[in-house]
C-alpha cells in the first residue's frame, strides 16, 4: 500500500464477526459484497458486485433473500427494480452521502439545461432528482457518448477532472460543495514512488481468505458474461481449484 492510512471509511464499518452474526439470523441469504470491502469480508460473501453490475448481480444470485454489504445507499438503489429481498448493511460512503437534495435542488435552478449524474452510492433522496444514475465508468462513458453539453455531477469531486479532461467541449459542475475523499487524496506520486521503489506496506493476505475470495470475484466475473459462456466459464471456475466447499459450501 503507498499509505497505511489510506483506508476506504465504508469498507471499515463492517467486521467478519458482525457479518457472521447477521447470516446466522437469515441462514437463507446469500452475501453481496461491494467491491469495496476488505478481502476477509468478500471470504465471507456469495458473490461481490460493483455500481455498474449490482442490479445483475443480485438478480443473479438463486436465493430468495440477499444480504448486501456495506453500503445501503447503493442496496436501497438495488432494491427499487430487484424482486429479491434485499437484508442492507447499515453502512455508507461517507463523500455521497454528505451530497444532499437541497444542493441539487439550488444548483439544478444555476443549470436549468444541464443533465443531473448522480452515483448510486448516494442517498435515496438525491438518487430521485437524477437524470442518469451512473458508476463513476459509467459516467465517463456517458459524457463521453452524449449530446449534451452540460453536466451535474453529483459524486467525489475528483471526477470532474477527468471529465473536464476527457471532454473539452462540456461543461461539468459539482452537485453542490464539493465533496472530496480525504482517504484517496493522502495518497501522493511521491508515496506511490515509494511504495513502487521500495516495496514498504506490503499486504499478506492469509491463503486460506485469498482462496474464499476469490471465488466470490470469479462468481461475479461468470455471472457478467453472456449466457451462453456462463457454464463454461463456472467449471473454469472450479477446475483452477476454487471449488464450492471452499466458499463455505455455497452458504456465504
Amino acid at each position: 500500500m503507498p499509505r497505511r492510512d489510506a483506508r476506504c471509511p465504508m469498507a471499515d464499518m463492517v467486521t467478519v464477526e458482525r457479518l457472521r452474526e447477521l447470516k446466522r439470523k437469515h441462514p437463507d441469504a446469500k452475501v453481496v459484497s461491494y467491491v469495496n470491502t476488505n478481502a476477509d469480508l468478500k471470504a465471507e460473501s456469495y458473490i461481490c458486485c460493483t455500481s455498474s453490475n449490482a442490479q445483475h448481480v443480485v438478480d443473479s444470485v438463486l436465493s430468495h433473500s440477499v444480504i448486501f454489504v456495506p453500503d445501503e445507499n447503493l442496496s436501497h438503489f438495488v432494491s427499487r427494480t430487484s424482486k429479491k429481498k434485499i437484508i442492507p448493511w447499515r453502512g455508507f460512503c461517507h463523500v455521497h452521502q454528505r451530497i444532499q437534495a437541497d444542493e441539487i435542488r439550488r444548483v439544478k435552478r444555476l443549470y436549468p439545461d444541464a443533465l443531473l449524474l448522480v452515483h448510486p452510492e448516494c442517498v435515496p433522496e438525491v438518487v430521485e432528482t437524477a437524470d442518469e444514475v451512473l458508476s463513476t465508468g459509467g459516467m465517463v462513458r456517458y459524457a463521453r457518448e452524449s449530446d449534451a453539453t452540460k453536466f451535474i455531477v453529483a459524486t467525489e469531486e475528483g471526477l470532474l477532472h477527468r471529465l473536464r479532461r476527457e471532454n473539452p467541449g462540456k461543461e461539468f459542475v459539482s452537485a453542490g460543495m464539493p465533496r472530496i475523499c480525504s482517504s484517496m487524496k493522502r495518497i501522493t506520486l511521491r508515496d506511490v514512488y515509494q511504495a513502487l521503489r521500495t516495496e514498504q506496506f506490503e499486504v499478506k493476505v492469509d491463503e486460506h481468505i485469498l482462496e474464499r475470495a476469490r471465488f466470490a470475484l470469479r462468481r461475479m466475473m461468470q455471472v457478467s458474461r453472456p449466457a451462453q459462456l456462463r457454464g463454461t466459464a463456472l467449471q473454469e471456475t472450479i477446475s483452477r481449484g476454487a471449488t464450492p466447499s471452499s466458499a463455505g459450501n455455497g452458504r456465504a
